[in-house]
């Protein structure tokens, strides 16, 4: 089956996709440790394309890139978070009260992710990575709609749509819950921090949603266990760990400002990709 999904490609053609997913892991793992966004937002889009050159079946590919996304994420958020806690940038005591709701989200996105078509998934990623990039882009500097987050419901509401929509986007929760804590008055560097953590908290659960949801399902690329596909997860995930704690760093050497319109630029030209493959 591998040698009838990669034949017509040349030695030289492979050897160039392999390049693609370990320059996928650099960025991935800057990404994670710079902006907290576990590299997702790189990988799946990424994957996505990838798969379309190598003629993998629409009705899975934008699983199979989600849920190897989310795995991905996994050893980058470790990485990031640890980092990010020797500078005292993670709030613990957030991620106890928001971890339950969070965790909630995450079960909701993986049981409805079974019964969406691949093509929703990719209109999912797209809509809200654009959002939030233009939130990220236009809110003026230092401009909170309150000093900090709202109580009980609403806090733990809040936690339940980020961890349902990063599910289903195959991201680690920064791209949501920086921009959100951002606006709830957080520090940039210290949400940034406390995102690589909420990664951890969605992206294990997740892919384990996701590689159950996948077993026997038909047309999926060769090398893949559910909709995770090991050959890319062990190209990528090597150079996230190693690159997540030098992001980290530079993290902390870069102004909030300049900080947010990086992540801000990384964010439409994800979601603009992704539209442009929709249409």
């Amino acid at each position: 089956m591998i040698v009838e999904l990669l034949s017509g490609h040349s030695v030289g053609w492979l050897a160039g996709l392999v390049v693609a997913l370990l320059a996928t892991g650099i960025i991935a793992g800057l990404l994670a440790g710079l902006l907290g966004v576990g590299g997702g937002i790189v990988v799946v889009p990424v994957l996505y394309h990838l798969f379309t050159l190598l003629g993998v079946d629409e009705s899975v590919k934008m699983h199979v890139a989600v849920g190897t996304s989310l795995a991905t994420i996994i050893p980058a958020s470790i990485m990031s978070s640890r980092a990010h806690a020797k500078k005292g940038n993670l709030d613990v005591s957030l991620l106890r009260t928001w971890g339950p709701a969070l965790l909630v989200g995450v079960l909701i996105g993986i049981a409805i992710s079974g019964y969406l078509r691949g093509t929703t998934l990719t209109a999912i990623f797209a809509v809200v990575a654009l959002l939030v990039a233009a939130n990220m882009a236009f809110r003026g500097k230092g401009l909170a709609l309150t000093d900090d987050l709202p109580p009980t419901p609403f806090k733990q509401i809040i936690g339940t749509l980020v961890g349902g929509f990063s599910t289903l986007m195959g991201i680690g929760g920064g791209t949501l819950s920086v921009p959100l804590l951002t606006a709830f008055g957080y520090p940039i560097h210290r949400a940034v921090g406390t995102a690589a953590a909420i990664g951890m908290v969605i992206s294990l659960p997740g892919a384990i949603g996701f590689l159950i949801n996948g077993l026997g399902v038909p047309n999926r690329p060769p090398l893949s266990l559910g909709y995770i596909n090991l050959a890319g997860l062990a190209l990528i995930v090597p150079m996230t760990m190693m690159m997540a704690p030098i992001g980290a760093r530079i993290a902390h050497a870069v102004n909030a400002n300049r900080l947010r319109q990086v992540f801000a630029f990384f964010l439409f030209l994800t979601s603009l990709r992704m539209l442009y493959g929709l249409l």
